[in-house]
């Protein structure tokens, strides 16, 4: 394919699996980010830090912005995102968890650490 037929869009697929050590230092830094962030609407706020305040996943899931991921990244500009999180049940030794292995599409790139 030649660079003019090839998109300049890319999707960058990344999968984490953290292991939460302080459930409530987690939650102390939504909340402190919730606090610092001026365009938060009142409303949303409240809902916000009722969220954060009962599930670190969600808390985890406002402190982790993929923006910060790609923000300094030359030659870039983020043009859409989204991310979730959720409690897993997470055994590393299980071919699940086989970081390395092929997820069936095979057209991708891969890298990473681990």
């Amino acid at each position: 394919m030649s660079t003019e037929e090839t998109s300049r869009f890319v999707r960058l697929r990344v999968e984490l699996v953290l292991e939460v050590q302080d459930d409530d230092a987690v939650t102390k830094a939504a909340l402190r980010r919730l606090a610092q962030d001026s365009e938060v609407p009142e409303a949303e706020r409240a809902q916000a830090e009722s969220a954060v305040t009962e599930d670190t996943a969600e808390a985890l899931a406002y402190l982790v912005d993929p923006f910060d991921l790609v923000g300094e990244v030359p030659g870039v500009e983020l043009q859409q995102a989204s991310w979730s999180s959720e409690r897993i049940d997470y055994d590393p030794d299980s071919p699940e968890w086989d970081l390395d292995g092929e997820d069936g599409d095979g057209d991708e790139e891969e890298g990473g650490i681990g």
